[in-house]
């Protein structure tokens, strides 16, 4: 094979190689799990605002609200598989609203952070004309990058935020997972938490699993640092990112619930 000929291969190979991160993207940041809105109905969860207009799964707790915790979920499966924020924080006299995005449960939609940022930005102004203050935004992993990019979008909806599990920039991660590509120039969703929080003003709770190895906790602290503050974090030992909820209890809950919404100390 001549010289020319061995290097167009080399190019072409190359150009191969870096373009199929690009187009394959979606596929490898988003893995929705789809389901009818009475599929994903369950005991004390029902559609919000309805089935016929579902955009996420409501709880109320036994009582009057103290508030609304509107819960933006990682990027598998549905919202129907987060009843557990349910659980737990009803308990503390918190409405719970379960956040679907597009293309994920029953919804139709486009993936993509423009597409779920719009679309967070639309549900939070809903739950904020429906049931009034305070609005507490809680997102997980990809759901902390899209609270934090919807709720700085409107901070006059927004009493609080807890980000579990979370990123600085979503570039960090990427890098961190394919050292070997230029994320850089590749990566189109950015999901940059941390410039879109820099003056955001309300209350930030982060929590990071200690052992996360998809997010490993050194983004999440990452993230904290560069909060103006009032800010707080919160170390889940021995966790990893995906059993996090196994290592914290109701006192946990508790007292992050507290400081977002400035409960005095007991």
């Amino acid at each position: 094979m001549k010289p020319a000929a061995i290097m167009l291969w080399l190019v072409t190979a190359c150009a191969i190689a870096l373009a199929a991160p690009a187009m394959f993207q979606d596929s490898l940041l988003y893995h929705p799990a789809r389901a009818q809105a009475a599929d994903m109905v369950s005991a004390g969860l029902v559609a919000w605002p309805a089935e016929g207009d579902f955009r996420g799964l409501v709880a109320e707790p036994a009582g009057p609200a103290r508030g609304t915790a509107l819960v933006f979920h990682g990027n598998a499966g549905h919202a129907g598989h987060r009843d557990y924020y349910a659980a737990v924080l009803t308990r503390l006299g918190l409405r719970v609203i379960l956040a679907e995005y597009p293309a994920y449960g029953p919804r139709e939609g486009a993936l993509g952070e423009r597409s779920l940022v719009e679309d967070a930005g639309q549900t939070i102004a809903l739950a904020h004309r429906l049931h009034g203050p305070p609005l507490l935004l809680i997102g997980e992993s990809l759901g902390a990058g899209v609270a934090a990019a919807a709720g700085a979008r409107q901070p006059e909806h927004v009493a609080a935020l807890m980000l579990i599990t979370p990123w600085d920039t979503l570039e960090h991660v990427a890098a961190y997972h394919y050292p070997w590509l230029p994320v850089s120039w590749l990566l189109r969703d950015r999901y940059d938490s941390a410039a879109h929080l820099a003056s955001i003003g309300r209350p930030v709770l982060v929590a990071v699993a200690e052992r996360d190895r998809i997010v490993p906790a050194r983004f999440g602290t990452a993230l904290y640092e560069a909060l103006p503050g009032p800010k707080r974090l919160e170390v889940v030992r021995a966790a990893d990112h995906n059993d996090w909820i196994r290592y914290v209890n109701d006192a946990w809950w508790r007292s992050a619930v507290g400081f977002l919404l400035g409960d005095p100390p007991r």
